[in-house]
């Protein structure tokens, strides 16, 4: 209810990283100095974040920010020691800040500020010895020296330790410019190394304190998940459901919330879900490809999953019994890796959603059977359908969208199956969809006029017509033969089933069915017998 404090969290949450995997990293110890950073820049957000979580009033939030661990104390850590821009690789150094370690603060002053430091020990030593011409020198071969001409070495004191003889000068060392040698020479390298266990020791403490790392990043995760969900329901209109124990399922013109966002505004169709175990627990869902069938599963399955995770949902109401699964059978893919075909894989799910679903589950079924032959493809979908009516005597809520009109019939011997179609308006030899679920199927799918939108060639779309013409006329009015019974049995079986062939005359049923056995004696009949040997 409150935007602008919502505004505010959203805005602080979306600087802060992934905790948990950085966590993870720290306590495998395969985090860089660039992980510890994110870290930091993350943990600098904590103290505003818990700051609007004391001005919320929810009971959630409440809890949530009693909770709130800030982690104080660890950002104080990272924000003395951690440099602003750290490479990726540990073994370069640049990874600590001045002022965090004294040794290496010393080590720094050295390499940057070395040669200053020469010019004032060069300073002191004149000033000291009265020798006016004397220099600090270096060479590869004896490191650093200081350098009295021949004339002034009798003002060289007896601290003074002779290095070289020159023609005309003397040098020398002395335990002060020893041991800056020492200490300029390796310099470098002492840095990486002691950056190094620097970070090493800081990555340990992190990886210590990772329990209470990780305590915070799930409530900062709730936090997140609780404020995301408010902004979409708000950005785009959501309604609270009405969720409770019972088995129904009623939803007011619902959309889906992937694709109503990506259609101009008021551009997508809503529609109406009923599902309940007394009269509409399964729905035959007809019509063509592209009416929109298989959003209307899927939306209906999206906006139970939302409301039983706490969201609103996309709809102007939704009543929704709490199921125990939901079960999708949707899209078409094979599984190469285990040698499975796509009707393989869709009779493996077909089949664990057979075997697991009970009546508190809510079952997703889009185009059963398309995989293999009409027939096999009919009677696999018909017995599914039927099987989801009658499973547990309760039977399993069901969207179950199909191109077998025939299974418009199951409504007939099953009360609780009732039959929907998506809506088209046919207009100047083509279809416009309308996206609208309505009572009653349909026996069409106009798949031809679905092709040609598609960009099917028009000739290829004019022969289909044709092939389409044939095939009905020939169902339509083959003559009656002696093999009527056959096909009016598989007719039974097989209602308002096209077939690209007509069916077969078996010559023996043809034979017999002509014979009156009645009025044959046992002589005739084995005559026939012999008879149909030979035909």
């Amino acid at each position: 209810k409150n935007s602008g404090l919502r505004s505010d969290l959203r805005s602080l949450l979306d600087t802060v990283y992934d905790l948990e995997r950085l966590n993870s990293r720290m306590m495998l110890g395969t985090g860089n100095a660039r992980d510890i950073l994110a870290m930091k820049n993350s943990l600098a957000q904590l103290p505003p974040i818990y700051s609007l979580l004391s001005q919320c009033n929810t009971v959630k939030l409440i809890d949530l920010y009693q909770q709130f661990d800030i982690l104080a104390d660890l950002y104080d850590l990272l924000h003395r020691s951690i440099a602003p821009n750290p490479p990726i690789t540990v073994r370069e150094g640049h990874l600590i800040l001045e002022g965090y370690n004294s040794e290496l603060d010393e080590l720094i002053l050295i390499l940057r500020d070395g040669k200053q430091m020469i010019l004032n020990l060069e300073s002191r030593e004149r000033e000291s010895t009265g020798i006016s011409k004397l220099k600090i020198g270096y060479n590869k071969v004896f490191g650093y020296f200081i350098e009295v001409s021949k004339i002034q070495a009798a003002k060289v004191p007896e601290s003074y330790i002779r290095k070289q003889t020159l023609v005309n000068a003397e040098r020398f060392i002395t335990p002060e410019l020893k041991e800056f040698e020492g200490k300029v020479l390796g310099a470098q390298d002492r840095r990486v190394e002691l950056e190094y266990q620097l970070f090493l020791d800081i990555r340990t403490r992190l990886a210590k304190s990772s329990s209470r790392i990780l305590k915070t990043a799930k409530l900062l995760a709730q936090v997140d998940f609780l404020s995301a969900n408010a902004e979409t329901a708000q950005l785009y209109n959501y309604r609270r459901p009405q969720i409770d124990t019972e088995d129904d399922i009623e939803i007011i013109e619902g959309r889906h919330p992937v694709i109503e966002r990506s259609l101009p505004s008021g551009k997508f169709v809503p529609n109406d879900i009923l599902l309940n175990q007394s009269s509409d627990e399964v729905l035959i869902i007809t019509g063509p490809n592209m009416a929109g069938k298989s959003t209307v599963l899927r939306q209906t399955a999206l906006i139970v999953l939302l409301a039983q995770m706490g969201s609103y949902v996309p709809a102007e109401k939704a009543k929704i019994g709490v199921v125990d699964r939901i079960f999708t059978r949707v899209g078409a893919m094979d599984d190469l890796r285990r040698g499975q075909s796509t009707f393989m894989v869709e009779m493996s799910e077909t089949a664990n959603i057979l075997n697991n679903a009970t009546p508190k589950s809510l079952v997703v079924l889009d185009e059963i059977g398309r995989g293999t032959s009409t027939y096999d493809g009919l009677a696999i979908a018909w017995a599914v359908a039927e099987e989801l009516v009658n499973k547990n005597k309760k039977g399993v809520k069901t969207l179950f969208a199909t191109h077998y009109h025939e299974l418009i019939e199951l409504a007939k011997s099953h009360k609780r199956v009732k039959n929907y179609s998506i809506t088209v308006r046919e207009w100047q030899d083509t279809i416009i969809f309308l996206h609208k679920l309505a009572k009653g199927g349909t026996s069409r799918s106009y798949g031809i006029q679905v092709a040609g939108l598609a960009g099917v060639p028009d000739h290829v779309v004019k022969r289909a017509e044709k092939i389409l013409q044939d095939i009905e006329k020939e169902n339509l009015n083959q003559p009656e033969t002696s093999t009527k019974s056959y096909r009016r049995r598989k007719k039974k079986h097989h209602p308002n089933q096209l077939s690209l062939f007509p069916t077969p005359v078996n010559p023996h049923l043809d034979y017999l069915n002509n014979i009156d056995l009645d009025e044959i004696t046992p002589r005739q009949a084995l005559e026939i017998l012999y008879k149909m040997k030979t035909i």
